[in-house]
């Protein structure tokens, strides 16, 4: 820097030739350069407030941003860092037929500790006793104030149960977010969906997977986020699964039964449009399976898919509409019926003897087990046995459920003739009651194989042909008088044609043999008959219909009246009106040779 001398030369000289004094010069000079010492300082000084200033003003204005953000957000508590990937919780809802909902998520919260944080541990341990019950305080304490550096309490807690615990005011105590499955209609349906519980779980989220039923099936499907968001649509109706549920349970506490089933299923589509197992369970507290005992006394049984029974007399329609499909018989053939048939060592006998012959249409009417042990004799093992595999009945059933598989029939290890005549009324073959609608629903509805499905089909397509139209229609002739004149008159329901066929077999021993006084009560229907348009099942566990002075364990006296109060309630709920029966078109059918 160059700075102004104080006495230059120049001026000096010039200065003393005008007689003026120097030191005025010098004097001068040493103002200016302080004055312009001065006014650089105060620059100086003004820039770095200016400086300060903003920043101040930055400083300000960041905090209050802040502040005004905390203040718009909901206050949470702080959250343990997390590593690793993400877990994901989203799930599907699952919708009835009508889309009203059977399985959603709800936002919920768990609660975990971390005991180092904790300032009270004793007096939280105790307190949260208090709230939660289940809790031992004893064991919270310990585990406290031990060496644990992180504890669940638990996995879902309520708003309520949230806030007390807020209440308890303890840093140790943290939540994380949950999404739970909750079934809003309690027990209802409870078989078909299952249930669902946590997988992966983390501080933050947890993972819901399906554990049986529908949810676990489609479980991957449920999980996709591919699928936007939506809903799994099952073919069960909301409203009549839960009448059938209501008078299946009402029937089952009536009969003194052990337990319960019924199935309701469109008998062309083969949708299931509703399915009851009793006793149920509610999915949102799902138990935990039976370790030892009988599997079926559990109430996460689902007799309908999982029950195998030896199924009685509802096995008769398909021995006689094979001979009728055959050409082996028409419905007015006689059939020798004299009491009991002997085969080698074997005797077979029927309920009431029914004299030296019956027609075909009256041993179904009646419920001859020697007229249809004839008539299987007539068709053959081999054919017989073929003949029930198109109908389904020698393999699970295809129902879009986790439990299907275990639904496997029971078959006999041989095929001899007694087999033959023994399978024809229902013994010697075990299948379940969803095995039977199927069945009943593809020999009734003009002849078409179905396949039960719980997923609702807007246009099912046609199965392979397994009788004729025509002779679908004598077997609906068939039932419908077995319940006008036969072993299910109480199966009437005025103004809705029911057809059916009853069946009661003795309930096997699970060490062997079959029990004297414990049956297995079926109740297979259709109607209307004359103009099919849904197959039901109703079975009952060990029944006892007890009002007389001896027990009543037949089908006609136990399922058949549950059965009629279900078609009874559900029909107008189905847009069934009630009509006049046409009367029946009686044609002929030639024998063949």
């Amino acid at each position: 820097m160059i700075r102004t001398p104080l006495r230059p030369l120049a001026r000096i000289l010039s200065a003393r030739d005008r007689g003026e004094n120097p030191d005025a010069i010098e004097r001068e000079n040493l103002r200016l350069r302080h004055e312009a010492m001065r006014d650089k300082s105060r620059q100086r000084a003004e820039g770095r407030l200016l400086v300060m200033g903003l920043l101040f003003f930055s400083a300000f204005t960041v905090v209050g941003a802040r502040m005004g953000l905390l203040a718009a957000t909901d206050p949470v508590e702080p959250r343990a860092a997390a590593s690793g990937a993400s877990i994901l919780a989203q799930r599907a809802d699952i919708v009835d037929r009508e889309g009203r909902i059977l399985a959603t998520n709800l936002v919920t919260h768990s609660l975990y500790a971390q005991p180092q944080s904790m300032v009270e541990p004793e007096r939280a341990a105790v307190e949260l006793a208090a709230i939660f019950p289940d809790l031992d305080a004893e064991r919270l304490k310990d585990d406290f104030t031990g060496s644990r550096k992180f504890l669940w309490i638990k996995k879902k807690i309520s708003p309520e149960q949230m806030q007390a615990v807020h209440d308890i005011g303890d840093p140790g105590l943290l939540f994380g977010p949950r999404e739970m499955r909750i079934y809003p209609n309690g027990a209802l349906a409870s078989h078909v969906l299952g249930g669902a519980s946590f997988g992966r779980e983390g501080v933050h989220s947890a993972e819901v997977i399906g554990t049986a039923g529908v949810e676990k099936t489609f479980d991957g499907w449920l999980r996709d986020p591919g699928n936007g968001g939506q809903p799994l649509q099952l073919s069960i109706d909301l409203g009549i699964q839960a009448t059938i549920e209501e008078v299946l349970a009402g029937g089952m506490k009536l009969m003194n039964a052990k337990g319960a089933t019924a199935i309701l299923m469109d008998i062309h589509s083969g949708e299931v449009v509703a399915m009851a197992s009793l006793p149920d369970f509610d999915p949102n507290t799902r138990p935990q399976p039976a370790l030892k005992g009988d599997p079926s006394d559990s109430p996460l049984f689902n007799r309908a898919v999982q029950g195998v029974y030896e199924l009685g007399s509802t096995f008769k329609v398909f021995a006689i509409a094979q001979a009728m499909d055959l050409g082996l018989v028409n419905p007015e053939t006689k059939i020798a019926t004299k009491s009991p048939m002997t085969w080698g060592k074997h005797r077979i006998r029927d309920f009431h003897d029914y004299g030296a012959e019956l027609s075909v249409t009256d041993i179904i009417v009646k419920s001859s087990n020697i007229g249809t042990a004839r008539v299987a004799l007539m068709i053959g093992g081999e054919r017989q046995k073929a003949f029930l595999g198109t109908l389904g009945l020698l393999e699970p059933t295809a129902i879009e459920m986790v439990e299907a598989p275990t639904g496997k029939p029971i078959l006999p290890r041989n095929w001899p003739e007694i087999t033959t005549m023994t399978v024809s009324y229902g013994h010697g073959l075990s299948a379940s009651p969803l095995h039977l609608a199927a069945a009943y629903a593809s020999v009734l509805n003009g002849g078409t194989k179905v396949v039960p499905t719980i997923l609702k089909s807007p246009m099912p397509a046609p199965g392979p042909r397994v009788v004729s139209e025509e002779t679908s229609s004598i077997m609906r002739t068939m039932l419908r008088a077995v319940v006008t004149r036969g072993t299910a008159s109480f199966g009437e329901v005025p103004g809705y044609a029911v057809g059916g066929k009853t069946g009661s077999a003795d309930k096997a021993k699970p060490t062997g043999g079959y029990y004297k006084d414990r049956l297995i009560a079926t109740f297979a229907s259709v109607f209307p008959a004359h103009d099919p348009e849904y197959v039901m099942i109703v079975t009952l566990d060990e029944p006892s219909e007890n009002s007389g002075s001896v027990p009543r364990r037949t089908a006609g006296w136990t399922a058949v009246p549950v059965g009629a109060e279900i078609i009874r309630r559900v029909a107008p709920m189905l847009g069934l009106r009630p009509e006049v029966e046409p009367p029946v078109q009686h044609g002929i059918t030639l024998v063949r040779n």
